[in-house]
């Protein structure tokens, strides 16, 4: 770490260690030595510039060498074309707007016509002979330089590279001989820039002469070694100022450079200095955004793209300004050095250096825009690429040889980081710990409510005795969706996401925005996710054996391992319709008046009247045939608050027994729901099955109004509407006298079935958007095909029942 005081414009405090201590001091001393590299990183104290110039080189083997050149592509170049995506990109600029960006600037320093003549001459110089070479690691050394000598505020607190990776970077041998190659050219460049500073030249003449030297380098390299050049001045003069009360030498050469004198009135040059290191900063921005062009992937972005075309375009412009920027600064600094303190800044020198900081930062913004733009292109290119990709991998026809790629390609395809969280030891792993294991993907927004989470950790637990019994090894994954449309996160949802993942038992993705933009599409389209959670379950190669597993966890808990479509067609092979199969394992009470053979009638609404009177009614034809008669209220699927208003006028005056706990609605719906839905998946919702018909009957029912469902013991007997069920109660006097030789539950079920084929209740079903939709649905009274609707609908309840489908 730098340990030297810190030092600004402002307050130029002595340093208190020597020049290899300091990084400034060592980048100078690379910057005049780079074959001495690898001696002074032996020392921890050397840093960035060293590696810019030999102010005695004399040869460019390395520029006579293309072969020994690293090439950078231009981007497009040799390669097909690619559709354009609908974006904002259609708001681009047009190729002329880099003259209008010029002609724009209030108090530009040219006219229109004096412009189009300098820009002439400029493009006259460039005539790039082929030869190309990666510029940012000299970038990031002049970047290093720079920030250092400006004291750039976000550079103390952000830092760019630390001092070892920069050291890293400048070891490796191909950065040290393109340095030594350029040394001669950037020095030609320093020169120029003091001599033509010190003698007072035209700045556009001391421009052009500059971009004379560099005709033969493409845009990108001639700003960078233009920089570079800066870089080398300004970092010198400033590492004098640094050093020169603690060396003995830097102390000489700096009373010859007069800089004690000069830095003995720093307070009134400090407006100066001021405006001296905006301007660089500006003027890194844009060598910044120019390199950034430079590197786009023509893979994926071809010339022809309307915002790159456009920055093509404005870039002679901006390394014409950046590098005039540069000669103005240079002059600045001449005249401090040769003319000290006494030198003070005149109105036309001030104007000057505030005009061309507003126009490069008016070029800036331009080029980021369009930069902004071309990433934006390249983003929903290589989205593209990667759900083509996800598409081939799941292929049901593509075989793996375990889960490795496909598991990569959903969470994280990089090796650089540990993508998932140990629920059990709140440990970060890889992805190695579910190779070759059955995996279920655990997919949802963060609208994840706690019962769903308690009840899935109690199947997961109960799945894992299965396992274990079995010998089968699988873990689930959770896989947290959010919307990406929103970087960096909103706190609400950072907070969220680290309530949700502090609780769940399992392996998680630790981060949700490891979850790619791709990934999310795939997710949604190809298994159908919305915002309700879905368990996707892979086999140990990364097959898809179930599209989504919940359904029949919520059916069958444990019983349904290993999760699979087959696991699924076979469960509901031994199923029936009986009362065993709403209720499950909701209420032990209830199984107990199973066994015992009681009548038992579930009946749901949130109707108060319908519950009075089908209540009283109920009891008293009960009463009438002396049967044992149970009634449990098990609400609706949605309205929360108005079931719990009509379960405490229930128990208040004990009209029947009903579930205290929503907890227990909740579950009994989403089963019954999760039946639908399970047919649904396997393509089985229009079979013409006894067993879902009423299973559809009754979803129906519940959207429209009360209704009962009937049963003796295990076996039921009526499932029906209020419209049928209470006229069948209050008509218990016409069909009493059939009990004596059919019995209570085929004459209730007679009686009811020729109230049903008069009445015939509309059914119907809402689907909301949260949700995968079938295409059409057959009704389960006619079985015609059922019309499509779309419903607006508000249940004037905020909450509604938790996690619940419909």
């Amino acid at each position: 770490m730098d340990q030297q005081k810190k030092t600004t414009p402002v307050s130029l405090q002595a340093p208190l260690t020597g020049p290899m201590s300091n990084p400034t001091a060592a980048a100078q001393t690379l910057l005049h030595n780079p074959g001495a590299a690898q001696a002074l990183f032996n020392n921890p104290g050397a840093a960035s510039q060293a590696l810019l110039g030999n102010r005695g080189a004399t040869q460019q083997p390395f520029l006579n060498n293309p072969g020994g050149v690293q090439h950078v592509g231009v981007p497009g170049a040799g390669h097909v074309s690619i559709n354009k995506p609908g974006t904002a990109l259609a708001l681009t600029m047009s190729p002329s707007d880099s003259r209008a960006l010029i002609r724009g600037d209030r108090g530009s320093m040219l006219s229109m016509s004096d412009d189009n003549v300098m820009m002439n001459q400029i493009l006259a110089t460039h005539a790039p002979d082929g030869r190309e070479f990666d510029v940012r690691p000299l970038l990031y050394l002049v970047e290093d330089i720079l920030n250092r000598a400006t004291q750039h505020v976000d550079f103390l607190v952000k830092g760019t590279l630390s001092q070892a990776e920069l050291e890293e970077r400048a070891q490796q041998a191909n950065h040290i001989a393109m340095l030594e190659a350029l040394t001669f050219t950037i020095d030609r460049i320093a020169c120029e820039l003091a001599y033509k500073a010190l003698g007072g030249s035209d700045v556009h003449a001391t421009t052009t002469a500059i971009f004379n030297l560099l005709s033969s380098y493409a845009w990108d390299a001639k700003l960078v070694l233009s920089l570079s050049a800066f870089a080398l001045n300004y970092g010198e003069f400033w590492l004098l100022a640094q050093i020169y009360s603690t060396n003995q030498l830097a102390k000489s050469m700096a009373l010859l450079k007069q800089l004690p004198t000069l830095l003995e009135h720093t307070a009134p040059l400090k407006p100066r200095f001021d405006a001296l290191n905006n301007l660089i900063r500006t003027m890194m921005d844009v060598t910044r955004s120019v390199v950034q062009f430079k590197d786009l992937p023509s893979t994926y972005i071809s010339p022809d793209v309307p915002a790159l075309v456009t920055a093509l375009t404005l870039i002679p412009t901006a390394v014409y300004w950046t590098i005039r920027s540069m000669v103005a600064c240079a002059t600045q600094i001449s005249s401090l050095t040769s003319m000290g303190h006494e030198f003070g800044i005149s109105t036309t020198e001030s104007w000057e250096l505030s005009t061309l900081a507003h126009k490069l930062r008016n070029i800036h913004e331009h080029l980021t825009k369009h930069l902004n733009f071309c990433y934006q292109y390249i983003d929903e290119r290589r989205d593209v690429e990667t759900y083509q990709m996800l598409l081939n991998l799941f292929d049901p026809n593509v075989l793996h040889i375990d889960n490795m790629r496909v598991l990569k390609a959903l969470i994280y395809a990089k090796d650089d980081k540990l993508p998932l969280l140990d629920g059990s030891t709140k440990r970060e792993v890889s992805l190695d710990v579910l190779r070759r294991k059955s995996v279920l993907l655990l997919i949802s927004s963060l609208e994840f409510a706690n019962d769903e989470l308690a009840i899935l950790e109690q199947i997961y637990n109960d799945s894992r005795i299965h396992a274990t019994r079995l010998e089968s090894q699988y873990e689930v994954v959770w896989i947290p969706v959010v919307d990406r449309s929103i970087i960096p996160l909103p706190e609400e949802t950072k907070t969220k996401f680290e309530n949700l993942l502090s609780i769940m038992p399992w392996y998680s993705v630790k981060d949700p925005l490891l979850i790619e933009k791709p990934v999310i599409r795939f997710i949604k389209e190809f298994w159908h996710f919305r915002t309700k959670p879905i368990l996707v379950v892979l086999d140990p190669q990364g097959k898809v054996v179930s599209p989504n597993a919940i359904h029949m966890m919520w059916i069958w808990g444990s019983t349904a391992f290993p999760f699979t479509s087959m696991r699924e067609e076979a469960l509901w092979r031994e199923e029936t319709w009986r009362l065993d199969l709403l209720v499950d394992g909701i209420d032990p009470l209830i199984l107990n008046w199973i066994k015992e053979g009681k009548y038992i009638f579930f009946y749901g609404g949130d109707n108060i009247d319908w519950v009075k009177r089908f209540t009283a009614q109920a009891r008293s034809v009960a009463s009438a045939s002396l049967i044992p008669l149970e009634m449990v209220y098990v609400g609706k699927s949605n309205k929360r608050e108005q079931v719990k208003k009509v379960t405490g006028v229930i128990n208040a005056e004990k009209l029947s027994y009903a579930w205290q706990d929503q907890a227990m609605v909740w579950f009994f719906w989403t089963r019954l729901e999760s039946m639908l839905f399970s047919k649904i998946q396997l393509g089985r919702a229009d079979d013409q099955d006894p067993m879902m018909q009423q299973i559809k009957k009754l979803l129906s029912y519940d959207r429209d109004g009360g209704w009962a469902v009937l049963s003796q013991g295990s076996n039921i007997v009526v499932n029906g509407h209020s419209s049928t069920i209470l006229p069948t109660l209050g008509g218990y006097d016409e069909w009493k006298v059939n009990v004596p030789e059919k019995g209570f539950d085929m004459s209730f079920k007679e009686y009811h079935d020729k109230l049903h084929d008069v009445a015939h209740p509309c059914c119907r079903f809402e689907f909301p958007t949260t949700i995968r939709i079938p295409e059409s649905m057959r009704c389960p009274e006619c079985l015609r095909i059922m019309e499509k609707y779309n419903t607006f609908l508000c249940c004037h309840d905020e909450k509604g029942i938790p996690g619940s489908l419909f």
